[in-house]
């Protein structure tokens, strides 16, 4: 079936369209970069990411796009490079690079662009001037403000009146703006903050331009699709489509708009005043980022997702199993599952044989409905395995193929389970594993039991598999 999304724009579920199918653009709104991640933000980097993979899935790796960028300038970075004496690029570089790291240890594909907002100050400003020389956007006490009065359809994003946003979002009303909406797009610098020249005076962007620019300067306008977080639609994204829209005299500033939703800590709102936030690097000392990111997409990324430690523990049992799959495959076929087949007709029939996955996908990704198809794929190569072990190579490379398009299956199942270990750890537990076969093999369950728990103190978990195998995994 062809991509269906459901765009919030228009409020429905509309085919998937580009505008050149061999150049098919992405856009996501990526961090301001003054701290470390929480899984918050990660829930749009993952989501999108999908997207990333299904879009190269289905048009081509190399005509597919994908710009997600960061916020290297903004009030939290100046302060904390204020708090710190140094540079904000002191900030703004180190934390990109966590960021980047984390989403990379999550599976996030590397976007093929990263534009950074400070690259690209002069795009910003001569955009600002295109609004000031159109009257859609005017200067006032240093300040340069956009006129929302000047474009009809602000709110349409939203869906709701200028009055009704400007009560909801708490607008900062200043003497200096003609109207309450009107947003900033040029804004002078307080002592200590980075501070670049122009037109308007010295000072710096605001928030919402800086995206605008970017997109326009390194993919073109209009583009086929925007992503985001769900609390980007307003300001950000309104505000965005107002000024990109007044810039360039276009009816369309992006094709299809797509939000995840918000993500909760045990059914409260993630915030770092109620000191439930989790940070995604201290989540991945404790689990693999595939369970993460299982964790991730487990619900459809428009409806709210609560994050517990029940569903990691879930996702990591599901994991295992689909991990279990390819290991006991392996050892009975005799080859591993991320090599490709010899045969290319064997290799096409093990890509069709992803379609399940594909068009759980195509229907406004879908990744429970996907996430489902990959489990259900796995079950049918266990049956392969134990009934007709001949069909089971081809199932074998479908799971991983599968397993690829949701960014799942992608390490080695021994790896997996071994979870990091060093070779001496390795060795005692496969030495203690053979000693626990050989007494339940005697019958000795005493001994067995013994011996397993040596394995638990040494933070092994022991998976019995059939006809009386065994492997392991480190626990968290």
């Amino acid at each position: 079936m062809p991509l269906s999304i459901h765009d919030t724009y228009s409020r429905t579920k509309r085919p998937f369209e580009p505008a050149d199918p061999d150049r098919v653009t992405l856009y996501v709104c990526g961090p301001t970069v003054y701290n470390y991640a929480h899984i918050g933000n990660a829930r749009p980097a993952v989501v999108f990411d999908v997207l990333f993979r299904l879009l190269r899935h289905s048009f081509g790796e190399d005509h597919v796009i994908y710009a997600r960028n960061i916020t290297d300038v903004d009030d939290k970075i100046n302060a904390a490079a204020l708090a710190g004496g140094v540079p904000i690029s002191t900030i703004t570089d180190k934390f990109t690079a966590i960021y980047n790291a984390d989403m990379a240890a999550l599976g996030a594909l590397t976007p093929t662009l990263q534009p950074r907002a400070t690259a690209h100050i002069d795009a910003i400003i001569a955009m600002i001037g295109r609004l000031v020389a159109n009257a859609s956007a005017y200067a006032a006490q240093g300040h340069v403000l956009f006129d929302t009065l000047a474009f009809p359809d602000y709110g349409k994003l939203s869906g709701h009146t200028p009055e009704d946003l400007i009560a909801g979002a708490r607008v900062e009303v200043a003497p200096y703006k003609r109207n309450p909406a009107d947003f900033v797009l040029w804004k002078p610098s307080k002592p200590g903050e980075p501070v670049w020249d122009s037109p308007f005076g010295p000072g710096r962007p605001g928030w919402h331009i800086e995206c605008s620019a970017m997109i326009e300067t390194t993919l073109g306008l209009p583009i086929d699709i925007h992503g985001g977080g769900h609390d980007l639609i307003f300001p950000h994204h309104e505000n965005e489509i107002a000024q990109g829209r007044c810039a360039d005299h276009s009816d369309t500033y992006a094709r299809y708009w797509m939000h995840n939703g918000f993500l909760t800590m045990d059914a409260e709102k993630m915030s770092k005043s109620l000191g439930n936030v989790r940070l995604v690097h201290e989540l991945i000392d404790r689990f693999p980022g595939e369970v993460i990111r299982w964790a991730l997409l487990s619900a459809h990324y428009r409806a709210p997702l609560d994050w517990t430690d029940d569903l990691l523990e879930q996702s990591h049992r599901t994991l295992d199993r689909l991990y279990q799959s390819l290991q006991d495959a392996a050892r009975e076929t005799g080859r591993s599952a991320a090599t490709p087949l010899a045969d290319p007709a064997l290799e096409a029939q093990a890509l069709a044989g992803a379609k399940a996955v594909v068009d759980a996908l195509e229907d406004d990704l879908n990744t429970p409905a996907a996430l489902a198809a990959l489990s259900a794929l796995a079950t049918s190569l266990r049956q392969a395995v134990t009934t007709k072990l001949e069909d089971a190579p081809v199932k074998q490379r479908t799971l991983v193929l599968a397993g690829g398009l949701l960014g799942f299956l992608q390490v080695d199942p021994a790896a997996w389970f071994e979870g990091g270990a060093d070779e001496t750890l390795k060795a005692q537990v496969e030495a203690l594993i053979g000693a626990r076969a050989e007494a339940r093999r005697a019958k000795d369950w005493a001994a067995a039991d013994r011996i397993r728990g040596e394995l638990t103190d040494l933070g092994v978990e022991v998976l019995d598999g059939p006809g009386g195998t065994a492997t392991w995994r480190r626990r968290e």
